[in-house]
């Protein structure tokens, strides 16, 4: 089992995940490969082979207005290839999970359509580095106008758009608000494509309500032989923030307190070992720990998992 973290890296006073400037100052694909290159020395040094690609790896690239950018991937193919060779070499999975404005189910066909350019993107880098399909591009069902229903139509004349490179890439992820386990289940019996479970989504969002290990066991099952699932998990956050508000010469504050559906910074390690004895015993797949605290959450995590095995004498 791969424990994975996403995008930045904390560790090693930080390293930057891609090319991050304006487009006014023509960032690449090139100088983010060689920044994903230094991470991956990084994962190597730390035995983490596990890790989410940051969606902008190759900038502007999907851009409507900024066609220039749209050649990244085929004019850095050389440069693809060996990158995914040392990630190959490696043993490290990667993925990637575009944001929250790739609607592929949009009501606006201009809307979805960008959302299809994009999946086109990621499926051209990971094609490019010739990684396997267990590196997946990770998606949410999107919006919910007109009800589930309609939002799950849509989404598969948006899926008709992607070519079968795309669709190969794609899986689809329960969401914390509109489309729980049992939609994305249907969705994937549609499309044909696997499920990312998302643990704490599932549990703001299971209007069904289907026990963890059942849900987990029917998101494992849409994967085909011989491809490792993988899942989501992250803590709630619990922490109280303090909110400041100037009232005229005076300054108010208020509490503000945490929603379930946000993530906390670390990984409880109670919960987690919970979750692996009891819920995951005996599966198979590997983990995207969703934390603020990115790589730092993940390597303090084994360090609790191992003192707890050594207090036990496990």
């Amino acid at each position: 089992m791969r424990l994975g973290f996403a995008v930045k890296v904390l560790g090693a006073g930080g390293l930057p995940s891609h090319d991050t400037r304006r487009w006014q100052s023509d960032p690449d694909l090139s100088v983010s490969l060689q920044r994903l290159e230094a991470i991956l020395d990084y994962l190597d040094d730390n035995d983490i082979r596990f890790y989410r690609m940051a969606t902008a790896l190759a900038p502007y690239a999907s851009h409507p207005d900024l066609p220039r950018f749209r050649d990244q991937p085929a004019r850095c193919a050389p440069a693809l290839e060996r990158v995914g060779a040392r990630a190959r070499e490696l043993g490290i999975r990667l993925s990637s999970h575009p944001g929250q404005y790739t609607v592929l189910n949009s009501e606006d066909p201009a809307v979805q359509r960008l959302a299809a350019v994009e999946l086109e993107v990621q499926a051209e880098l990971m094609d490019g580095m010739g990684l396997g399909p267990e590196s997946v591009v990770v998606v949410h069902v999107g919006g919910a106008a007109g009800g589930v229903a309609a939002g799950l139509e849509r989404f598969e004349r948006g899926f008709a758009l992607l070519s079968e490179a795309a669709r190969a890439r794609l899986v689809v992820e329960n969401d914390d608000r509109s489309f729980g386990l049992a939609d994305v289940l249907s969705l994937s019996q549609r499309i044909g494509r696997p499920v990312v479970w998302d643990i704490l989504h599932h549990h703001c969002h299971d209007p069904q309500g289907i026990p963890d290990r059942e849900a987990l066991d029917r998101a494992l099952a849409t994967w085909p032989a011989g491809v490792i699932p993988k899942v989501h998990v992250s803590t709630p956050k619990t922490a109280v923030e303090e909110r400041k508000k100037r009232v005229g010469r005076r300054v108010e504050r208020s509490l503000v307190l945490p929603q379930l559906r946000a993530h906390a910074d670390m990984i409880d390690p109670i919960a987690f070992k919970g979750f692996l004895s009891q819920t995951a015993a005996g599966l198979d797949f590997d983990i995207m720990l969703e934390a603020k605290a990115k790589d730092l959450a993940l390597l303090r995590l084994r360090e609790q998992l191992a003192a707890r095995r050594t207090a036990v004498g496990v």
